[in-house]
């Protein structure tokens, strides 16, 4: 009895530690719902970068850019190997760290025009760089305990998308922070996908929803409020 118990439980401590395993339709839903958003991300890079009216205003453009690029061409290509190349396990491994990594520089990317092109105080001007100290100290993270402690992976990756914030939102100029705030909130209901993988189906694509959906508005409020030209009023009246 002792050790029918015991092989219960090992079955049991196996099964709660094996990864999930997509279904066919997950697998092609995780690939599709960002694969169909890496050229739109090209499209709105351009867009910025034309745009933008000095030199800093276009490489601010160049970086926002390049991180929305890199977080849907390498989670793209991640799902795809691990759909169609399960048996490359090592290639696998490889890219789902530079899935990881690619949200840290996502994130910072994100924050990047808001930190570049508004004025900001003396002290709250260093979080220009210290994002980007925040994304290289998660990539380190990663390559040395990547899928080891998931939640403290989590919880780096909404420190990183919480603390810059407080900068934003000490600005003078508060255009913008609504649609800050409410893709944050987007963000954060998403989060509930990403960690119900197995339990609630098609829970990652889901998950890729909201992060389109996020992005896409932050995206509208960088276009609207850091890079559109003035309206024509504006223009007259000056």
């Amino acid at each position: 009895m002792r050790r029918l118990l015991c092989f219960r439980f090992m079955n049991t401590r196996a099964a709660v530690n094996r990864r999930y395993q997509p279904t066919c339709y997950e697998h092609a839903a995780n690939c599709y719902t960002h694969a169909l958003l890496i050229v739109p991300a090209f499209v709105g890079m351009a867009l910025l970068h034309r745009l933008s009216d000095d030199r800093w205003e276009r490489i601010t453009a160049w970086v926002y850019g390049m991180g929305l690029i890199a977080l849907f061409l390498v989670s793209t290509v991640f799902h795809i190997i691990s759909w169609k190349k399960s048996h490359m396990r090592t290639m696998e491994h490889c890219f789902h760290m530079c899935d990881r990594v690619a949200i840290y520089f996502f994130i910072a990317a994100s924050y990047t025009p808001w930190l570049n092109l508004r004025e900001l105080g003396p002290l709250a001007a260093h979080m220009r760089w210290f994002v980007w100290l925040m994304a290289a100290a998660g990539t380190i993270y990663v390559f040395n305990y990547h899928e080891k402690y998931k939640l403290v992976e989590l919880a780096f990756y909404l420190t990183m998308g919480f603390f810059p914030a407080l900068v934003v939102t000490s600005m003078s100029n508060t255009d913008g922070l609504y649609e800050l705030a409410f893709g944050g909130l987007v963000y954060c209901l998403g989060v509930v996908f990403f960690k119900s993988d197995g339990v609630i189906p098609f829970a990652h694509a889901i998950w890729h929803v909201f992060v389109a959906l996020a992005a896409a508005i932050h995206y509208y409020a960088i276009w609207k409020y850091l890079y559109r030209s003035p309206p024509l009023e504006d223009i007259r009246d000056a």
